[in-house]
């Protein structure tokens, strides 16, 4: 499955291009449309970016979010990674939840 399954392709490059010179996850949610989405298809989106299935995004997984959604996507710096995990972390565990990303994204 793919990200554009989900999301308009349009509205995916808009966002990519908004965070070319610095990712923010809020504003990225809403330009991308994944803030408007059901909890059924942040599920979808959520099992993308869950790149080894585990359960959770990881910080490397983090790094490469941008990349889910275009290969040609720069990868998050250290401090976007860290602003990025700790605004969607909220039990402390370091890593990100399918419940957590829904209640990160819908904020």
């Amino acid at each position: 499955m793919s990200l554009a399954s989900v999301l308009n392709p349009q509205d995916i490059d808009k966002a990519l291009a908004e965070c070319a010179a610095a990712f923010n996850h809020k504003t990225f949610f809403a330009t991308s449309g994944l803030s408007k989405k059901s909890d059924a298809d942040l599920t979808k989106v959520f099992s993308i970016l869950d790149q080894d299935q585990s359960g959770f995004i990881e910080v490397e997984e983090l790094k490469l979010f941008l990349q889910n959604f275009s290969s040609n996507a720069r990868k998050l710096n250290d401090s976007e990674t860290k602003a990025f995990l700790d605004a969607g972390d909220s039990d402390h565990d370091g890593k990100i939840g399918v419940d957590e990303f829904k209640c990160m994204v819908k904020a």
